[in-house]
């Protein structure tokens, strides 16, 4: 290889890394300034995954932070979504994260799943699970 083409193979790779650097970027920006955007780490069988979690009007949407998916990683539905349980992770630190535990309906039954937010993020969950819509009744 000359020195011309490897100038060239160096300028390629820089500008891709720049291209996936600015794409994440626009993503995180995206996702974090839309209303109903929160943080939220989602466990995944013994590890934590960082995401930002957006409240939409019949779903709640987890999106993966270090990723560059177009489509969220988890998509839960609002209806027969529930709160089993709510546990500070350290009673000592006032106003420190929150371990949710839910309820949600899943393609094969229900599911558990664990969430840790901050406790206005908590305080967001439960006021818009509250706030639901009542289910529509078909009368024959």
């Amino acid at each position: 290889m000359t020195g011309h083409q490897i100038a060239f193979l160096a300028l390629l790779l820089v500008v891709a890394a720049l291209v996936v650097v600015g794409l994440g970027l626009s993503r995180w920006s995206s996702l974090t300034r839309r209303v109903g955007s929160f943080r939220c780490s989602l466990r995944v069988g013994t590890r934590w995954s960082r995401g930002i979690a957006h409240y939409g009007a019949r779903h709640l949407y987890w999106w993966r932070l270090r990723s560059l998916a177009p489509r969220p990683g988890q998509v839960w539905p609002r209806a027969g979504m529930e709160v089993l349980e709510r546990t500070a992770v350290d009673a000592s630190v006032v106003g420190g994260p929150y371990l949710v535990r839910c309820r949600v309906p899943g393609a094969a039954g229900t599911e558990e799943v664990e969430l840790l937010m901050t406790p206005e993020a908590y305080a967001g969950l439960t006021s818009w699970l509250e706030a639901a819509p009542p289910v529509p009744h078909h009368v024959i």
